[in-house]
């Protein structure tokens, strides 16, 4: 008896999503329809260059179409998930609604301002490559405008930049601002002495980088401050506006503030009538599966996901590429069992191998660890590059970021230093002709 091909629906196209897709692409039981709202995907660790214009947008991204063009019996879908009826199984969007039989959810997350919502038009996060380009234009805006006043105290507020949060992004952030004020622009301006750029990094807890070991924590906050960023611990932010952050009885005057401080996870995951943690993540099963329902997963930065030990795994893209193999490989076999009428094999349990972790400081400065193995320096530096390379997708991509961090590190330029406005339309309505 041959049943009908199993309907695979994969929201998310982030590493989770598109991993899953590559593997169920390869199964002839099976017809995948992947929905994204962006018909791209970022490799988000080097977001930050992008925001630094030390990257393309390009150079980091790729269409998703394209990525899984070669898979015949997946579509491609940009269009937003509304909501999702696990009972009926389908999945709602602004395209229409689709059955599925397996559903795998991977949204990923945004930035939490803990309840301060109001703060984000002032200090934007960094999880996608239209706020990687406001950041750019937000720091490069702020050189220009300290540039056109004469006011020594106008000039400093211009030239003060916060970052909240001492996690990777923010540490990343903080050194790659204090770099390109001190060498990168140091040339560009004649009014100004951009090396004199002031750079905070507000971390709330006692040290920074706080999931990595306490000396590679201490080391990294000592090559933050050699490259002139001031790093202040337990300090909490209490309000952000326009013109800099309070922090407590203190107020920082800086016209530019990033936010790099929490996470919490996309909100679809709260239509699945299922527990979350604090953060908004889906409390999933040993195979990733969201209790009581055996055809629906969670993966990636949205899923509280445990190991074997019961330990919390991190919202890294590692975790969520091999939580997207690891569910395209289980539907693929259980759709293959189904085909043929054969009773499905006892799943495994997810388990993630923990190749390490690693964050970048500045030029010729990283941490690294892997185990009981660690590295700090030009060494993990250098581990830092080859890595990031080989993991993003496609060989122009490679190519060309190679070549752009090559030419970056003999010259100190960076090559995208490109300040675009939103605003499109050169005609004003009542400039436009009448018809």
């Amino acid at each position: 008896m041959t049943h009908p091909n199993q309907k695979v629906v994969l929201v998310g196209g982030g590493f989770a999503g598109i991993e899953a897709a590559k593997r169920l692409g390869r199964c002839d039981c099976v017809d995948v329809t992947i929905i994204d709202k962006s018909n791209h995907h970022v490799f988000q660790p080097l977001l930050y260059q992008v925001a630094m214009a030390g990257l393309d947008p390009s150079d980091i991204a790729s269409p998703i179409r394209s990525m899984l063009s070669p898979y015949r019996n997946v579509r491609t879908l940009l269009a937003k998930v509304t909501d999702v009826d696990v009972e009926q199984q389908l999945v709602y969007s602004d395209a229409g609604k689709f059955e599925f039989d397996y559903l795998v959810i991977a949204c990923g997350a945004v930035h939490s301002y803990f309840g301060n919502d109001q703060w984000e038009q002032h200090a934007p996060g960094l999880k996608s490559l239209p706020q990687a380009t406001e950041i750019r234009r937000r720091v490069l805006f702020a050189f220009e405008q300290a540039e056109r006043t004469d006011d020594p105290i106008e000039q400093a507020h211009w030239m003060t930049f916060v970052v909240v949060g001492g996690g990777p992004t923010g540490v990343e952030l903080s050194g790659a601002i204090a770099e390109m004020a001190r060498y990168t622009l140091k040339r560009d301006f004649r009014r100004i002495d951009s090396s004199s750029a002031r750079v905070i990094l507000i971390q709330g807890g006692d040290r920074i980088l706080e999931q990595f070991p306490d000396d590679l924590s201490e080391y990294s906050k000592r090559a933050l401050e050699s490259i002139g960023v001031e790093v202040r611990l337990g300090d909490l932010v209490t309000d952000v506006t326009d013109r800099g952050v309070q922090i407590g009885d203190q107020f920082l005057n800086a016209r530019t503030v990033i936010w790099a401080a929490g996470v919490e996870a996309s909100p679809l995951g709260n239509s699945l009538g299922v527990p979350t943690d604090c953060s908004g993540r889906v409390l999933v099963e040993g195979d990733l599966s969201v209790p009581g329902h055996r055809n629906v997963f969670v993966a990636g930065d949205m899923a509280a996901a445990k190991d074997k030990d019961g330990n919390g795994l991190p919202g890294l893209a590692p975790v969520a590429i091999q939580q997207g193999r690891y569910l395209g490989e289980l539907i693929s076999r259980e759709a293959q069992c189904y085909m043929i009428d054969r009773p499905a094999p006892e799943r495994p349990r997810f388990n993630y191998l923990d190749k390490g972790q690693m964050a970048t400081i500045g030029r010729r400065r990283a941490v690294a660890q892997s185990g009981r193995f660690k590295l700090t320096g030009r060494l993990a530096w250098l581990a830092w590059l080859l890595i990031h390379i080989a993991y993003l997708n496609g060989f122009r991509n490679r190519m060309f970021v190679f070549l752009s961090w090559a030419w970056s590190y003999l010259t100190f330029a960076c090559g995208a230093r490109l300040i675009v406005p939103k605003n499109w339309r050169i005609k004003k309505p009542s400039q436009q002709p009448q018809a």
